[in-house]
């Protein structure tokens, strides 16, 4: 597995997937420094994602997979337990239907905003900036957010009303985690009630805790989880 630091939100999401899921001991960890000339963008690694991003997943076969959610998906199939993405049709059906919702109109903003008004990753990787833009998003992200708040406000715990998180749920901990990253400073978390006690619930689960375990989130809160 090629990843990166717990400040990264894409590798964020399936980092807390493999433990949630109960199987991120079964993988070997790259973890690349993410700088511009950084592994992730020499040719070593652009042979298996031509994207030059991470996470990127090397099968035994030599074949790899990237992006998150279908390595996820991929190993959510392959592996025994429960399925982090929904069991039956239905559950798999709106898990996949508040997933992209959330990653599309909410984490995706965040990101969005991160690279075109801060600079995100250098100035060798961020070619575009538009503080216009980025405030755009900001109001995209913060608008969505309400609506995923209005869902939870029936008391339900987790995105699709069962007893425990899905592939939904860990990509709006990833937002709300990535919305609390000192320069985006649109802590989602404080500005809605549903999504403060849903981000509140994750602290307390041992995958959240052990996928933040490096000490390289960027938050300060998360401080205590970082484990030499």
């Amino acid at each position: 597995m090629y990843t990166s630091p717990s400040a990264f939100p894409n590798p964020q999401r399936l980092r807390l997937f493999l433990h949630e899921k109960g199987i991120a001991d079964q993988f070997a960890e790259t973890i690349y420094d993410m700088s511009p000339g950084g592994d992730q963008r020499k040719w070593p690694h652009l042979k298996m994602n031509p994207w030059g991003e991470t996470p990127t997943l090397v099968l035994a076969n030599g074949h790899s997979l990237s992006e998150a959610a279908a390595i996820a998906r991929y190993l959510d199939q392959l592996h025994d337990g429960r399925k982090i993405m929904g069991q039956s049709p239905l559950e798999q059906g709106m898990d996949t239907m508040w997933e992209n919702r959330i990653f599309t109109h909410i984490l995706y903003r965040i990101v969005t905003m991160f690279h075109v008004m801060h600079e995100g990753l250098g100035s060798k990787l961020e070619l575009t900036e538009n503080r216009q833009w980025g405030e755009h998003c900001r109001k995209e992200a913060l608008a969505h957010a309400a609506l995923v708040d209005r869902h939870l406000s029936d008391g339900r715990s987790w995105m699709l009303g069962g007893d425990e998180p899905t592939f939904s749920d860990i990509t709006l901990c990833i937002a709300i985690a990535f919305s609390k990253f000192p320069v985006n400073a649109t802590p989602l978390d404080e500005r809605f009630e549903h999504l403060d006690a849903i981000w509140q619930r994750w602290k307390t689960r041992p995958s959240f805790q052990r996928s933040y375990a490096d000490g390289n989130s960027g938050l300060a809160e998360l401080a205590n989880l970082h484990k030499p």
